[in-house]
């Protein structure tokens, strides 16, 4: 990472597998378990990850400047 705070990381954040499974497990479960939609849930829980990951990151970075 950049010592300039101005400067924000454009890396991607690496989510844990096991963090996917089970948000990807709750997704499909609150949508009454449809068959036929494993990748749709597993694709959506990650996005959702890295995007919470992502604002917190943006949000530690603003607290620091």
């Amino acid at each position: 990472m950049s010592s300039d705070p101005g400067v924000v990381s454009t890396a991607e954040p690496v989510i844990r597998h096991d963090a996917i499974r089970e948000r990807a497990y709750d997704l499909w479960d609150r949508h009454h378990r449809p068959v036929g939609y494993d990748l749709h849930f597993w694709v959506m829980a990650e996005r959702e990850l890295k995007a919470k990951r992502r604002a917190a990151q943006l949000a530690s970075q603003v607290e620091l400047a």
